[in-house]
């Protein structure tokens, strides 16, 4: 079972990707963990990519294809995997074809920008500890202030309304692409493209999620997806 995310941030991927890989097995893949994991072992590639981010550049579709090569050939990929923050641009989503790796399901997750922004904005870090709250859904007892202990949380650069707005704009630019892409994918009869409501309450998103899969898996199975 091969399962690809779309999403803006704050629509709800990871809720459902940790759902997923839970139930049905799967490893998670994300882009941003991989990258990650490669500066930190201040290798020769996790080095490049620690000068592109420094500089405030993307990382390169080909470093991050090859990245993802790498991970996807590993033996717990075997059976299947979840593609969580990638493919983010056409040349991204060719190259996995063009290695004649099917993928079974799409599912794009919509929520508008207004409430991308509400779920962003509002987080609140305990830097310390990593303790995260929200000042609409998940508030501190002490407003500004940890639960444990009462120091100060902080807004991460990524979660101010400028940054989030850049981040939509750029999300929405490949997106369009994507969709169109992935629609025609579809017709072809290549793989199942679902579009999930993100306003919906994530236990109703997860039953829908899972009604999908399973009522789809064998007919793909029976197609050699």
């Amino acid at each position: 079972m091969r399962i690809v995310l779309l999403g803006a941030p704050g629509s709800g991927k990871g809720t459902q990707s940790k759902f997923i890989t839970e139930k049905y097995k799967i490893p998670q893949i994300s882009t941003g963990d991989i990258l990650r994991a490669h500066i930190k072992l201040k290798n020769k590639i996790g080095k490049k990519i620690y000068n592109i981010l420094k500089n405030g550049e993307l990382v390169s579709d080909n470093i991050v294809c090859n990245l993802i090569y790498e991970r996807i050939k590993q033996k717990d990929c075997s059976q299947g995997f979840l593609l969580d923050g990638f493919p983010r641009t056409i040349q991204q989503a060719e190259y996995i074809s063009n290695l004649d790796i099917k993928i079974n399901f799409v599912f794009e997750f919509i929520v508008p920008d207004a409430l991308i922004l509400q779920r962003i904005s509002g987080r609140r870090i305990h830097i310390q500890s990593g303790r995260t709250y929200h000042i609409y859904f998940n508030p501190p007892k002490q407003e500004g202030k940890d639960d444990i202990t009462k120091e100060t949380l902080i807004i991460r650069e990524d979660d101010k309304i400028e940054s989030i707005q850049n981040r939509l704009e750029n999300y929405k630019k490949n997106n369009h692409i994507l969709n169109k892409y992935y629609l025609k994918e579809e017709q072809l009869k290549k793989l199942k493209f679902f579009k999930i409501d993100g306003i919906k309450k994530p236990d109703i998103i997860k039953k829908e999620i899972q009604k999908i899969i399973e009522s789809n898996f064998c007919v793909l199975q029976d197609s050699n997806l």
